[in-house]
């Protein structure tokens, strides 16, 4: 059975994006969110209006480059159970490539990508970010809604071809 923990990120655009936030929230319920400095002037008119509002309340959760690397790396080996595989779940290829290039591509290798796009419930996470009146565009709260909208696929029965 692996072991899901569920990330997310904001970042300043689409076309040269630079990480501000990352949350990370493991299946069991351990959570790591975190914020890096950025440039305003790099940031999308929607990253201002949407995203940058929502930063700087967190406590401790500012760091630099360096900070986050060691701390989301030692985060993730506290919530990796003993001798188990961690599967990074995702939902935009963004995400992961924030994670790493935080990581240096140093990624553990008992880390593995997984991309969940399908497996997210789309329904599910709006009812969470309603219940829990947490807005979106918040890599924290979107990684949370992820984790809780989240569901396996069924295995395929015999005859059927897995594309």
């Amino acid at each position: 059975m692996p072991f899901n923990v569920f990330i997310d990120t904001e970042f300043t655009d689409f076309l040269d994006p630079q990480l501000i936030s990352i949350g990370l929230v493991a299946q069991s319920g351990e959570e790591f969110y975190a914020e890096l400095p950025y440039e305003v002037r790099e940031c999308s008119e929607f990253v201002k209006a949407a995203v940058l509002p929502l930063l700087g309340y967190a406590p401790h959760a500012e760091m630099t480059k360096d900070e986050l690397r060691l701390q989301m790396t030692n985060w993730l080996r506290l919530v990796r159970p003993k001798d188990q595989e961690v599967f990074i779940c995702y939902d935009y290829q963004t995400d992961w490539d924030l994670f790493y290039d935080v990581l240096d591509g140093r990624v553990p290798p008992w880390c593995r990508r997984r991309l969940v796009a399908d497996r997210i419930n789309e329904l599910l996470r709006y009812e969470f970010h309603k219940q829990n009146e947490l807005p979106e565009h918040h890599a924290l709260n979107d990684a949370r809604a992820n984790c809780y909208a989240f569901r396996e696929l069924p295995p395929a029965s015999a005859g059927e071809t897995i594309a």
